[in-house]
């Protein structure tokens, strides 16, 4: 089997400037003056909401009937993930459909799309957290590059249960919400030690709800204003664990990392639950019909039609099965 690794480079561009006769005094005058008036007169524009989290992703497309095999590698791979500065969340999900049973391994995509069955989900306090962790050693110990002969070993492994090289993903979190939890799943060294015979696949130890938007640059900063005034009680629901409101960042380089294409969301709202019994309450109860209405002060009349949407395209829900939870003791 050949493999077959990708690197994409990031082209600079090149601007060009046009020469001319200098302007005389008078005209330097009329045209500060003109832009100074145009400045005063147009509207403060808005801008978009501070980074609360950074979150770091990888997508994998593993190939159909190795998903315990990629499952197992993961379990007992080599990570002190817990144990590192800014450290706040970590699990591996893999996609599920709200119809199949927990744990059924049931992939509703079958595999066809092209970023990924299975995404590996980290959240850090701050992009600094991120990166230096990305540029320690724990990073080359998790990815098996201690040495060639362990690099090459995992390059070929990967080869074998995975259908195209992974996708990393980064993003802004936004609005974050956790909980305390009241305990967290034990660790050794940094990471989890679960038993994973790769026949079968991990017990889910969580339930992820996201909706992927496609939200254009002009209404990025309006689609954000639009998240913040919502009413949301997700604090006060059974068995909530986070949220957050990613934003794709574009400007993320490194190795393997590509341009953001069209066909990708540029926002993703990630809701984690202690389980599926969990999301399904909130679904069904009333806190979910506050977050979905209009909110309005007290005397203002409810608008008869809802506010126009700043996407481009129906939002796209998306549900996965968490495992191989850590936690910081502060919660996400």
């Amino acid at each position: 089997m050949n493999l077959l690794l990708l690197c994409v480079l990031l082209c600079g561009s090149v601007a060009a400037f046009q020469a001319g006769l200098p302007p005389s005094r008078s005209s330097l005058r009329l045209h500060s003056t003109a832009e100074a008036t145009e400045v005063a007169a147009a509207p403060a524009k808005e801008e978009l909401l501070p980074r609360d989290r950074y979150v770091a992703t990888n997508r994998f497309t593993v190939r159909p009937g190795r998903e315990a095999k990629f499952e197992k590698r993961w379990a007992e791979r080599s990570s002190r993930l817990a144990s590192l500065d800014g450290f706040r969340y970590f699990h591996l999900m893999r996609r599920v459909a709200l119809e199949d049973e927990e744990n059924s391994g049931v992939d509703p995509l079958a595999s066809n799309d092209p970023f990924g069955n299975y995404v590996s989900f980290t959240i850090w306090a701050e992009k600094k957290h991120f990166n230096a962790w990305r540029a320690g050693d724990a990073f080359k110990e998790a990815h098996g590059g201690t040495s060639l002969f362990a690099f090459v070993t995992t390059m070929v492994s990967s080869a074998m249960v995975l259908k195209g090289a992974p996708k990393p993903a980064f993003y802004d979190g936004l609005l974050q919400q956790s909980i305390v939890p009241e305990s967290v799943p034990e660790t050794v060294d940094g990471w989890r030690s679960v038993e994973a015979d790769g026949a079968t696949i991990l017990p889910a130890e969580c339930f992820v709800a996201c909706n992927q938007f496609f939200v254009p640059g002009d209404n990025a900063a309006a689609f954000e204003q639009r998240w913040k005034n919502r009413t949301s009680k997700l604090k006060e629901c059974d068995g909530f664990v986070s949220f957050g409101l990613l934003r794709r960042d574009v400007k993320a380089k490194g190795h393997g990392i590509s341009p953001m294409g069209a066909e990708e969301p540029t926002y993703t709202s990630c809701t984690i639950w202690k389980d599926r019994a969990a999301f399904e309450g909130w679904k069904s109860g009333a806190a979910f019909k506050e977050a979905h209405g209009e909110k309005k002060t007290e005397g203002e009349e409810k608008p008869s039609q809802p506010p126009a949407p700043l996407w481009s395209k129906p939002p796209v829900p998306v549900f996965y099965e968490g495992t191989l939870v850590i936690s910081s003791p502060d919660g996400a």
